[in-house]
């Protein structure tokens, strides 16, 4: 991605940052509980796929980890790490039960889910639900819901939790910290069996189920929505 992009991407976020500084850090969330689904399907970002190395960080469902995997859907059902590895990672949350939110954003950035969906080697920090809960209650109603309605500052949002190369949790503790699409980057701490991972605000997200195999991405299901630095 071009270093222009970067630069608006960052821009872009920075009111919101600022406000969700201001309130401080949260509570860590329940137990995730899904909320209702919606397909992904648009998006903004727009150009060449992204660069990584196929081969590298790609991970198998023996490698999935973390407190909420047992609350996917089992066996083939949609959803379940059956369903979700052949498919590329746009179409394949949009059958999670934690990303239910997360999809729904998505799909309010026209072209994004196709653009991702077209990637051929990507890493994704994937907020669930009860982030984006913790969000809307620091923000309030309407601040949430005109974030929901503004696809720049959306689209630079979520962007910021994408990494353009593919890397599992393994690759996550070797690197150190991650260059997000958006620009910014995110702190990896912890170890391979429990990450965690340090935004550009100073804000610690867990992961909830990781090492989770998409046919171009690897997904890392978090319980905070990242946010780079003002």
């Amino acid at each position: 991605m071009n270093k222009p992009f970067r630069l608006a991407a960052a821009g872009a976020v920075a009111a919101l940052t600022v406000t969700l500084a201001a309130c401080g850090a949260s509570a860590d969330s329940a137990d995730p509980s899904p909320a209702a689904a919606a397909p992904m399907s648009q998006a903004p970002m727009s150009g060449s796929p992204m660069s990584g190395a196929t081969g590298a960080g790609v991970t198998t469902e023996a490698d999935v980890f973390g407190p909420a995997c047992d609350q996917l859907p089992q066996g083939d059902a949609p959803g379940s790490l059956d369903a979700m590895g052949p498919q590329p990672v746009a179409t394949a949350a949009s059958t999670n039960p934690l990303l239910s939110t997360l999809v729904t954003a998505v799909g309010k950035v026209p072209g994004l889910a196709d653009t991702v969906n077209q990637q051929e080697a990507i890493t994704v920090f994937a907020p669930y639900n009860g982030a984006f809960d913790e969000v809307r209650t620091q923000l309030g109603d309407q601040a949430f819901t005109e974030l929901l309605d503004n696809p720049t500052q959306l689209g630079d949002l979520l962007s910021y939790h994408i990494v353009p190369q593919r890397d599992d949790a393994q690759g996550l503790i070797d690197a150190g910290t991650t260059n997000q699409l958006a620009g910014g980057t995110v702190t990896i701490g912890g170890t391979a069996q429990a990450p965690t991972l340090t935004d550009g605000t100073g804000n610690t997200a867990n992961v909830l189920c990781g090492n989770i195999p998409t046919s171009n991405a690897t997904v890392f299901v978090i319980d905070k929505v990242l946010m780079p630095a003002s």
